[in-house]
């Protein structure tokens, strides 16, 4: 048990004023709906990068990595750096789409190309998994990791007490609150971590061929045979790719800061910064994850690793900044969920059904809503004790859940001749065989990796979308100039990529590359 000093909890009484007074800075003023979902749209490359990071490193990721590096070694930190190789694809070939359309959500722009009913379908499907995994699985996570290290504390208090400090500040600062809360708790996520990490490192003399010495081969290698427990080399060409498309694209908590961005030079350069960062993890949490099987081996559950390293390893005043780092990760994730789901809620579902709602009017619908699914977020969250596996199966629903999304995007941004009704039946279909894949292997009648399950999804549902538009024929296929072509056509007045971001782009992946060629 970590015996937290005064020191330590001065420092997250510190964060704490430190994040309430950039949320009301953050509020200050006439605050509109776009101020409240897009941040005005305003933001610039630094403050966008660093809320991608921040949002995406979740105590999910802090406890879950480590863990799986106990666990299973390094393969753990494809999900990190393949993230990177996802975000330079976005800005090349979706990021000008998105920064010309000038949507707010991304169900919006799936509106614009196919129907209303695509968009109803995405935006319900990403509440879902953004109330039920990423909030109530973070605060969940969160609240046992600050019950560990503060004994005194209960589950169910804590989690209520961390989601309700977390919506007030969203709810009334908005996306402008949310990213540049994001920036400081980055800092201090990364500070914390980098801290603890080369003071695990230390403990083999700071010498990588001792740490090499004092594990097997496989547990330092990115590259895994066919049948690896964590991410098998076909599920990371496959489903990895698949998954990070959703997550890094689609998923409204994440894109809704790159819409946020000032123009198209911010997102872009934003997007650069973010994959850069994504290559830390694989040595700030997960290489201190393998070390720690030399160092703290038998322990009870893989997920334990964290904060054992905490207790063993942090020195006096350490421990509050890394814990007021787990609550900056912890937080950065809810509030972004908190507020796209608020952002979905609104503008997804409430303003179609009420066109002539006020200014103001649409800025407290978002503030309720972000309550709202805050209590719901936070009164799921302790259920989640009875399941098993929260960082596996947080991973393999998003599997299942989200290729057939991937697959009708992607389509939809590169093939013309797809219509509406081909779109939507496509998708329903891929849905359908991707619930009867997870229940037979639910049943143990396969054994087959969900990565590479996902790669299988996305195919599937491409081939019933194709078979779908043959059926359908030329009565659904929208016309050369049909409006919902002009969305993704790429005609001169789409916007360039700046060249500087172009050869950064490069650079992050090159250097991925070499990343990936020295742990393969």
């Amino acid at each position: 048990m970590i015996q937290l000093s005064a020191l330590d909890y001065l420092a997250i009484a510190l964060y704490f004023v430190a994040t309430l007074a950039i949320a009301i800075w953050a509020a200050r003023g006439k605050t509109t709906s776009e101020d409240l979902f897009l941040a005005g749209r305003t933001l610039g490359p630094i403050a966008v990068g660093f809320s991608l990071f921040a949002a995406n490193v979740s105590t999910d990721t802090m406890i879950g990595l480590p863990g799986a590096a106990y666990r299973t070694g390094i393969s753990a930190a494809n999900y990190e750096w393949m993230a990177g190789v996802v975000l330079m694809f976005t800005v090349f070939f979706v990021l000008p789409v998105l920064m010309r359309a000038r949507v707010t959500t991304m169900p919006e722009l799936m509106e614009r190309r196919f129907d209303p009913r695509l968009r109803k379908y995405l935006s319900a499907i990403t509440l879902f998994l953004s109330i039920i995994l990423d909030t109530a699985g973070t605060l969940y996570a969160g609240a046992l990791i600050i019950t560990t290290f503060v004994p005194s504390l209960g589950l169910w208090e804590t989690t209520y007490a961390i989601a309700i400090f977390t919506g007030l500040y969203t709810a009334a600062g908005g996306l402008r609150a949310v990213v540049y809360t994001d920036v400081m708790q980055a800092l201090v996520l990364l500070i914390g971590s980098a801290a603890l990490s080369w003071i695990v490192f230390g403990k083999f003399d700071h010498s990588w061929s001792a740490v090499a010495a004092s594990v097997s081969p496989e547990h330092l290698s990115l590259i895994r045979p066919l049948d690896d427990q964590g991410v098998p080399w076909l599920g990371l060409l496959t489903g990895l790719p698949i998954v990070g498309f959703y997550y890094w694209t689609m998923n409204q908590y994440v894109v809704q800061r790159v819409l946020g961005a000032r123009d198209i030079r911010a997102a872009s350069h934003a997007s650069v910064i973010a994959a850069a960062l994504k290559l830390l993890p694989l040595f700030l949490m997960t290489m201190p994850g393998v070390m720690a099987i030399t160092l703290l081996p038998g322990l009870e559950h893989p997920d334990q690793v964290f904060p054992a390293m905490v207790t063993h390893f942090a020195p006096a005043g350490l421990a509050g900044l890394i814990l007021a780092g787990l609550v900056a990760a912890l937080m950065s994730t809810c509030s972004a969920t908190l507020n796209s789901a608020a952002t979905l809620i609104t503008l997804d579902f409430v303003q179609p059904h009420r066109p002539a709602m006020t200014q103001n009017q649409l800025v407290w619908t978002g503030r309720i809503a972000t309550l709202a699914i805050t209590l719901l977020a936070a009164t799921w969250a302790p259920m989640i004790r009875h399941f098993q596996g929260l960082w596996a199966y947080l991973q393999q629903v998003f599997a299942f859940v989200a290729s057939p999304l991937v697959a009708i995007f992607l389509m939809g941004l590169w093939l013309r001749g797809l219509g509406a009704r081909a779109a939507l039946r496509g998708l329903v279909c891929g849905h359908l065989f991707s619930a009867a894949l997870f229940a037979a292997r639910e049943a143990k009648l396969f054994g087959l990796h969900f990565t590479i399950i996902a790669g299988v999804v996305f195919a599937a549902t491409a081939i019933f979308t194709l078979i779908w538009m043959r059926v359908l024929g030329a009565a659904d296929r929208p016309s050369a100039d049909d409006a919902r072509i002009a969305v993704i056509s790429h005609s001169h007045d789409l916007p360039r990529v700046p060249v500087d971001a172009r050869v950064a782009a490069l650079v992050v992946l090159i250097a991925t590359a070499i990343i990936v060629y020295c742990f393969r």
